[in-house]
């Protein structure tokens, strides 16, 4: 469950010319709730337009630091991007979740990690290098880090500080698709950059892990391409910032008629009757629970739930493992009721 507390805007910095960097007053009392793992995000919950908006972002701050910084980046009809990027002030009180998510890197002694991100990507990827590098010396890691041109690099600064001041652990690499720059490759990363930088640039080295952050056609072929060169997918880790809609989920039909719905939320007992075709998490919302979520696009894991009796499923999964879902557990901002009786427990999580 998410649980958010009322943090003043220390300080928003510019990156880019559509996105920002913000960071948050943590008052000493809340130093511990705000502890978190390189790679966790915070939600960010607002009001505009007289509308309720829920926003997750992952935080690019060293957890040494303690410090919960994150980057938003303006998007097309962004409703609080583009508030954020234009409108929001230092000194503005806005109500943040203490951290949260499973796409999270603990530092191990002598260990090689190599990360391909994109775009606003770059924020959990960040926040892991730093965790690598100032807490295991012996480790190292290999940054591949896609973006249209170098002005539209969010971090370009701070990362490239980071090659001059950890040269023997840091290897980073740019991946520009608008632009031709000495020591960078063009175009978006695929499957050619992926092989390049494993089998030609680095292939001494014996990577452990590999961190994937950015659009899903890229995770999909890095994925793909990191496994047909030997990497186990258990140690492939990613995060979507959006989501794409296949066919199938498109296409993807459920039955008419009505499920009664049982919700366990805060130790408390809801029933109600809801259609099929709607998701467990917008009847839940639209019957004034508090249910926990964020993007509601399948991305985050802020509304992870447990089917504890009859069955709902889900349009889309990148996010749950096989395991999870054995155990019963939904995405229920894409998980519809399939049985007349459904029972959904958001406590045990």
């Amino acid at each position: 469950m998410s649980t958010f507390h009322k943090l003043v805007i220390e300080k928003i910095i510019k990156e880019t010319a559509d996105a920002v960097s913000i960071l948050f007053t943590v008052p000493a009392e809340l130093k511990e709730a705000y502890k978190f793992v390189a790679g966790q995000y915070i939600t960010i919950k607002t009001t505009l337009n007289d509308q309720e908006i829920r926003r997750a972002y992952s935080i690019c701050a060293s957890p040494n630091t303690n410090e919960i910084k994150v980057a938003v980046k303006a998007v097309e009809k962004g409703l609080f991007s583009t508030y954020a990027t234009t409108k929001l002030k230092e000194g503005t009180t806005i109500e943040v979740s203490e951290p949260e998510g499973k796409f999270i890197l603990n530092p191990s002694d002598n260990k090689n990690y190599i990360a391909f991100a994109a775009g606003s990507g770059i924020t959990p990827v960040l926040s892991m290098v730093k965790a690598v590098l100032e807490n295991e010396p012996s480790s190292t890691f290999t940054l591949v880090f896609g973006n249209k041109k170098a002005e539209n690099t969010i971090f370009y600064d701070e990362l490239n500080a980071l090659v001059e001041q950890y040269p023997n652990q840091f290897n980073l690499h740019y991946v520009f698709s608008q632009e031709v720059r000495t020591n960078t490759k063009l175009g978006r990363i695929d499957k050619g950059h992926v092989n390049y930088f494993v089998k030609n640039v680095h292939k001494d080295i014996a990577f452990d892990s590999a961190y994937l952050c950015g659009p899903e056609e890229m995770i999909t072929i890095a994925s793909e391409t990191l496994q047909e060169n030997g990497f186990k997918e258990e140690n492939i880790h990613f995060e979507l910032f959006t989501a794409s809609a296949s066919d199938e989920d498109i296409q993807m039909q459920f039955p008419d008629g009505k499920s009664e719905i049982t919700v366990l939320l805060d130790d408390e007992e809801t029933t109600f009757a809801m259609d099929k075709t709607d998701t467990v998490l917008a009847a839940s919302l639209r019957n004034k629970l508090d249910a926990p979520y964020s993007c509601q696009g399948g991305v985050c894991s802020s509304c992870i739930a447990k089917v504890t009796e009859g069955k709902a499923v889900m349009t889309k999964n990148s996010i749950l493992t096989d395991d999870e879902l054995e155990e019963g557990f939904i995405l229920t901002c894409m998980a519809h009721p399939t049985t007349q009786k459904v029972v959904v427990d958001f406590d045990d999580v």
